[in-house]
């Protein structure tokens, strides 16, 4: 502090003291009523390491809504108490994940949300649960998060069950308005629980519905070099390509598709690490141009929505759906605070599974949990146009018509 701020300061502090004396002198209390304790919630995501990029986000959109919550007065039922963000770094590990829901118990927090990944979510609920600790979880899409029967355990997202379900209905109503043009299919997914659970789900699923699956092709997190796995996509000539990856891994093999000119009838992603992001749009055009998803999203029809990706921008950063899940995830732990009248754990799990939240930015009805699932938890099929990502299915939520197959990309 330089020698004015050090005199600045002293005045001021000078001055509250003498208007606090004027106070007392007048009558009023010279000591206020004692503030309400914060209540401290964990916020954990991998925030270095391989999955820093999403984590960075998650905890960001996370932030951004205890910071307006806070602002606008903080939890009322509680006597305005505001939320203290415990900031917890899972390091890309599930092992780490878990021992910082042990750190995060140790220190008070009432609450956690996160981990972004399922792989870890996997270790932190189940870490969470022995010390009956609430863990709302905002992506980790594997279906054992919530099949386990953790009683603090609440997932806002949809899982791999119910994505994958919605994106076969989806992709079966394009290929089928196109003529069906699309009959092969080539699975391209990483190796975590998130990659390899969506691709057993994809091989039971699809051939269901008249796809044959040519390959199915595991890759290593990370992946830098993807030019052996395009050379078997060319070789197989799949008509459907379905990529299941983190960001970096996604558009990484998306970029080598490109620059080998490897180009099927459609690139339809199911929680693709990439294709759902304006990151990947902005940098990579040409690459990312017509390719589809079935993920997270916004709706595109409310305000609120809208004016929290004006706000994410105005930061610099990309609005992709770490940011606006953790935000509504954080509303979501508010709305139950607000509802438990208190930081007790035991409160905070009951109102959670009583949650008919509605106040979020999703296409989702009012939150619901069965065993821990949110029922009103819906993904979208989206895809990129006109350098821009647009809903295509459900057409309630569209902003954009589906072009398919893809058009011929130019070199």
């Amino acid at each position: 502090m330089t020698r004015m701020n050090k005199s600045l300061s002293r005045r001021h502090v000078l001055t509250g003291a003498a208007a606090g004396a004027a106070a007392g002198s007048f009558g009023f209390p010279a000591i206020l009523g004692a503030q309400p304790a914060a209540i401290k919630v964990g916020i954990l995501h991998p925030v270095t390491g391989a999955l820093s990029y999403s984590g960075t986000q998650s905890r960001f959109g996370a932030q951004m809504a205890i910071d307006e919550i806070n602002a606008a007065g903080g939890i009322k039922s509680m006597g305005g108490a505001k939320i203290e963000a415990l900031l917890a770094d899972a390091q890309s590990r599930p092992d780490v994940g878990a021992a910082e829901i042990e750190k995060l118990n140790e220190a008070g927090a009432a609450a956690v949300v996160g981990p972004y990944a399922s792989a870890i979510a996997l270790a932190t609920t189940q870490a969470a649960a022995r010390h009956g600790l609430p863990h709302v979880v905002d992506v980790a899409v594997v279906d054992q998060v919530v099949t386990r029967g953790l009683m603090n355990t609440f997932r806002f997202g949809p899982g791999v069950k119910k994505t994958v379900d919605t994106a076969i209905e989806n992709l079966i109503k394009i290929n089928d308005a196109a003529g069906k043009p699309a009959k092969t299919v080539m699975i391209v997914h990483e190796e975590s629980a998130f990659g390899s659970g969506m691709a057993t789900t994809l091989n039971a699923e699809l051939p269901k519905h008249g796809f044959e699956i040519v390959e199915t092709i595991k890759h290593a997190n990370p992946t830098r070099d993807f030019s052996n796995i395009v050379l078997r996509v060319q070789a197989r000539k799949p008509d459907l390509l379905i990529p299941s990856n983190y960001y970096n891994e996604y558009v990484l093999f998306a970029r080598a598709l490109r620059q080998q000119r490897v180009a099927p009838k459609a690139i339809y992603s199911i929680l693709g690490g990439g294709a759902s992001s304006y990151k990947f749009v902005k940098e990579f055009p040409d690459a990312a141009a017509f390719v589809m998803d079935c993920n997270h999203w916004f709706d595109p029809r409310k305000a609120a929505a809208l004016a929290l990706k004006e706000k994410t921008e105005k930061q610099g950063l990309f609005y992709t759906y770490e940011v606006f899940m953790n935000y509504s995830c954080v509303y979501l732990l508010a709305d139950a605070l607000e509802r438990a009248k208190g930081a007790q754990r035991d409160a905070i799990i009951a109102a959670l599974a009583s949650s008919t939240f509605d106040m979020h930015v999703m296409p989702y009805g009012p939150t619901r949990f069965v065993n821990g699932q949110n029922q009103g938890a819906q993904p979208v099929t989206t895809q990129i146009l006109d350098k821009d990502i647009k809903v295509i299915y459900p057409l309630a939520f569209a902003s954009g018509n589906v072009v398919y197959p893809m058009p011929e990309r130019r070199a």
